[in-house]
């Protein structure tokens, strides 16, 4: 008999917070589930710990990768092999009260118009000290998909939420996570057009930001490298990308005509908003690619020449 819900713990050299995050889903005081671990060629201790882990309890189900193949990858695999109706991605640097299962289970399953549930949020060091509390704002309530995907977009900071419990039937409906930085805010868009989003009101998740953590270095280069390592894009326009796949989003999910008209003025409507931030993308990109390609003919004379 399959769990009610399936954890997705994608991982990637984690063994300095890994037992202790393993340890606080084990805790949990709702237990019927299963936890999925999808390690990405990691090179410290993180497959012998989840191998331990896995031996002990039999909800754990460990895999590796042969090559790290990035975290998008990585994120979607641990889906991928979930069973359960509802599905939670968990980090394995961050921590969970022991009610947060129960907390997000009770609303998914009080509330059929709410696609995601969450807890508030509270942010914390490498040492697990507190370093402030993130309201996330989230708590979407209205009938309408458009106004739903307006207050995520007017109000999203961290993705906090992409953490809590999602249905699995309405995320195997989406492309999951991108192959590109800021992926997880266009998956959130496109699961407010679906439902609702529940905030539980009590602060049951820990987000730990730590040196080594992947928000802390905000390059593109860094974080295209931490999403797909295989890709050699010579210039990337996030911002663009981004409102390219929340128009894709608006296409793809039923909704009926009006609504999709007044989702797409709205998206048209933030683009002219962000025209300056979305203007020097464009910029920066037109001289990266022209830079790029200049030095790339100039070797390729010098190689001639020889």
């Amino acid at each position: 008999m399959s769990p009610r819900v399936s954890i997705g713990m994608p991982v990637y050299n984690g063994e300095r917070y890994l037992r202790e995050s393993l340890d606080a889903l084990l805790a949990q005081t709702f237990q019927d589930f299963e936890l999925i671990i999808s390690d990405n060629a990691s090179t410290d201790e993180t497959e012998a710990i989840c191998r331990a882990y896995a031996a002990r309890d039999a909800r754990i189900r460990y895999f590796r990768n042969a090559t790290n193949l990035g975290a998008a990858h990585n994120y979607n695999r641990v889906f991928e092999l979930s069973t359960a109706p509802y599905f939670k991605w968990a980090a394995s640097d961050d921590l969970c009260a022991p009610e947060c299962l129960a907390c997000c289970v009770e609303a998914l399953d009080r509330e059929p118009a709410a696609v995601l549930a969450y807890p508030k949020t509270k942010i914390i060091d490498e040492y697990g000290t507190m370093l402030c509390v993130y309201d996330d704002h989230m708590h979407l309530q209205s009938a309408r998909p458009s106004a739903r995907l307006k207050h995520l977009m007017q109000a999203l900071g961290e993705c906090n939420a992409v953490f809590g419990l999602i249905r699995s039937d309405i995320l195997r409906r989406t492309p999951l996570i991108g192959r590109y930085p800021g992926s997880d805010i266009c998956l959130l868009a496109e699961l407010s057009l679906y439902g609702k989003f529940w905030e539980i009101p009590e602060f049951l998740f820990f987000r730990r930001n730590h040196p080594a953590a992947s928000s802390s270095d905000k390059s593109i280069e860094k974080q295209m490298e931490f999403f797909d390592p295989t890709d050699k894009a010579l210039v990337r326009l996030t911002k663009w990308r981004h409102c390219f796949e929340d128009a894709r989003s608006i296409w793809r999910v039923p909704l009926s005509f009006p609504e999709k008209a007044r989702a797409g003025a709205f998206l048209f409507r933030f683009a002219i908003w962000n025209r300056k931030k979305l203007a020097s993308e464009l910029w920066f990109a037109t001289q990266q690619l022209a830079h790029k390609l200049f030095f790339s003919s100039a070797r390729n004379s010098e190689s001639t020449e020889r």
